[in-house]
């Protein structure tokens, strides 16, 4: 082998080391990357490339829903669709918007405003309905989409719409008890993670962790009895309209329990509107309106003044003959001049000087201290937001005319509920009990604990003198009374102040009673305020409480007519007169309850309507109360003639009409 092919073969061995060092160093420094990459860049690597392909979201269970004391549904949240954009997505914001403005209803120029901005994300509308939901799909504009949300729902639309208050967008509790309770039946808020591709575009593949167990928000049960919810509405909106009034507030409570069974304002409010709805109209009167009670305040005043062996019901005092002088500072009158009236007759005339000389036997240090005992000028404790303490004025800031005008309602201030709570005290023989409004969750943190004001003889005696208002004669409350039940009652008329000072022409009419009168099972306020031309609370408020009355016992199945006019049809009828009484009574009930009762929740058992033709009424209603079923009655008598749904009726089909018998003539 010659010398020059011993260099090129030399050179060539050079050239393949060289080469495999190369790739030696290209691979060794590609594990030395890769190493570099996987074992010390890799946690890093790794956390980046997650966020990559997952994201996290956020969401919020479902609020929880306020039930009545059977479970009916007073407020519910409902699935709406939100139509959101994110405008640097939209490509062109002003043929977007001239689109969407005539599907969403909404002006264009918000819209366009709207996509224009440089927000990341911003709402186009919100809670609209399936069908819009689908023409915004359909558009498909790139940049705009749809999303599930949730908002309240009120299925009985103004049934205790005040109390119940309403909720904003965002679904959070703005007024009532939608308020008060918020963190209760606020939902939970709920973070998941969800895959997503090279685009971006997020893929919910089998829930991905969006199970959002115990995310939903509690339920709320109240005392409030739906049914007689919407009695106590009807009565009352009858009593405004009637008497052209300008509000009214009506409450009604179970005496034992101390539970309020219904709470009614008016003129009504529907929450449905939510936030766009007349602010007067949402506003809880029953809680926040602060005025003077006048002649109501004449039992608590007595109840103190017998608590304190000042008066016996026999005590007599001298009434001026209706106009009396109060020591030259101002004149006291009654609507009837009166010369000498004893304690229970002053109730029940309602003497205002009578009145205002029993306070002064009082006197004033003791008279505020029982104000004070029932729970004036202080809130009930009840969980309303908002809720007004009154206006009671300090003991020391009395004159001897203000403890004149505070012993028959003037010169102090209170609320329909406290009015009511005072009451409730009288009607529970004399222990204050903290008035329940909810029954899930129990608040017992917010009541006041039960307490003695009087001793049980004294609350009887001033039911019975109650008793006098309704049952006697020319008591102011006679419009109240009903055949076969004894009921207790105190009118009141109350000269509204002025803003400017003193008193004007507007008055308050009111009216509180006692079912029945002694021991009574259940309490009712009605208060009209400024009704006109008749302002006087037993023409006005009295004959709603009867109303009220009346269709609440005969849906509890405590109506006492019905067991009567019974022992009068098997009992042998003595005089002509003595029926007709009864069937004329039969028809004046049948007026008032020949309503078209709202569905109720019936208790279907598959079984079927039974023949009640031919049945006494006391016997049918009965039957027909160990279902649920009030009836509607038609016609005088004291059987029943006829009945709609037809015998063999399916009792799942009753809920579609009202029950109605027809009553006959007893054979």
């Amino acid at each position: 082998m010659s010398r020059g092919q011993k260099q090129i073969r030399d050179f060539s061995r050079m050239r393949l080391i060289c080469v495999c060092g190369l790739f030696f160093l290209f691979w060794a420094s590609l594990w030395v990357r890769a190493g570099y990459l996987q074992i010390v860049q890799g946690p890093k690597l790794a956390e980046q490339a997650l966020r990559q392909h997952l994201a996290s979201e956020t969401d919020r269970g479902k609020r929880g829903v306020i039930l009545d004391r059977n479970g009916q549904i007073l407020a519910q949240s409902v699935e709406f669709v939100a139509v959101s954009a994110q405008p640097k997505e939209v490509k062109n914001p002003e043929v977007a918007a001239q689109v969407l403005s005539k599907v969403l209803g909404v002006p264009q120029k918000d819209i366009s405003r709207k996509l224009s901005s440089h927000a990341n994300f911003v709402y186009l509308a919100r809670r609209v309905n399936d069908r819009v939901a689908a023409q915004v799909k359909a558009l498909n504009i790139p940049g705009v989409t749809l999303a599930s949300e949730y908002g309240r729902s009120y299925p009985n639309k103004q049934v205790a719409g005040q109390l119940l208050g309403f909720v904003g967008y965002d679904d959070q509790g703005l007024e009532g008890l939608e308020k008060q309770f918020e963190s209760i039946l606020a939902g939970k808020k709920a973070k998941y993670v969800v895959q997503r591709d090279a685009a971006g575009r997020r893929m919910y593949l089998d829930a991905q962790g969006r199970e959002m167990a115990n995310a939903d928000g509690a339920s709320v049960r109240l005392t409030i009895d739906s049914q007689i919810q919407f009695f106590a509405e009807e009565a009352l909106a009858k009593a405004v309209v009637e008497h052209k009034a300008k509000a009214g507030t009506c409450i009604m409570v179970h005496v034992k329990s101390a539970e309020i069974l219904a709470w009614a304002n008016y003129p009504f409010y529907n929450p449905n509107g939510g936030t766009d709805s007349d602010p007067k109209a949402s506003r809880n009167r029953l809680a926040l309106d602060v005025l003077e009670p006048g002649s109501t305040m004449k039992p608590i005043l007595i109840a103190a003044a017998l608590q304190e062996k000042v008066v016996r019901p026999e005590t007599q005092y001298k009434c001026e003959n209706g106009k009396w002088d109060f020591f030259g500072i101002a004149t006291i009158r009654d609507t009837h001049p009166y010369d000498v009236l004893p304690v229970n007759k002053i109730l029940r005339w309602s003497s205002n000087i009578g009145a205002a000389k029993i306070g002064l036997d009082l006197g004033a240090p003791k008279l505020h201290s029982y104000f004070e005992k029932v729970g004036f000028g202080q809130p009930t404790g009840l969980p309303l937001p908002g809720e007004a303490k009154g206006i009671m004025r300090p003991l020391n800031a009395w004159s001897k005319l203000d403890l004149a005008t505070n012993s028959f309602g003037q010169g102090i201030g209170v609320t329909p509920v406290q009015l009511a709570q005072a009451f409730h005290i009288i009607a529970n023989n004399g222990v204050r009990k903290p008035l329940r409004l909810v029954q899930e969750p129990v608040q017992d943190s917010a009541y006041w604990p039960e307490v003695r004001v009087f001793d049980p003889q004294v609350a009887k005696t001033v039911q019975l003198m109650m008793r006098e208002v309704v049952e006697e004669e020319k008591g102011t409350g006679v419009k109240a009374h009903i055949d076969g039940l004894e009921i207790g009652g105190k009118t009141g008329t109350a000269q509204k102040a002025k803003a400017t000072g003193g008193y004007g022409d507007k008055y308050l009419a009111d009216f509180v009673a006692f079912i029945p009168a002694v021991d009574p099972e259940y309490m009712v306020l009605v208060m009209v305020d400024e009704p006109e031309p008749n302002h006087y609370g037993g023409v006005v408020a009295a004959p709603a409480v009867r109303e009220l009355a009346i269709k609440s016992l005969s849906y509890l199945g405590r109506l006492p007519e019905t067991v009567k006019l019974a022992g009068e049809l098997r009992a042998p009828q003595p005089a002509a007169n003595t029926a007709g009484h009864a069937a004329n009574h039969v028809s004046e009930v049948a007026e008032v309850m020949g309503v078209a009762f709202p569905p109720m929740n019936l208790n279907v058992s598959g079984s079927e309507v039974p023949n009640l033709v031919g049945m006494p009424l006391r016997k049918a209603s009965e039957i027909l109360a160990g279902k649920g079923v009030v009836p509607s009655l038609k016609g005088n008598g004291l059987v029943v003639g006829k009945q709609n749904p037809a015998p063999g009726t399916p009792w799942n089909a009753v809920e579609k009409e009202p029950f109605t018998l027809w009553l006959g003539k007893a054979t």
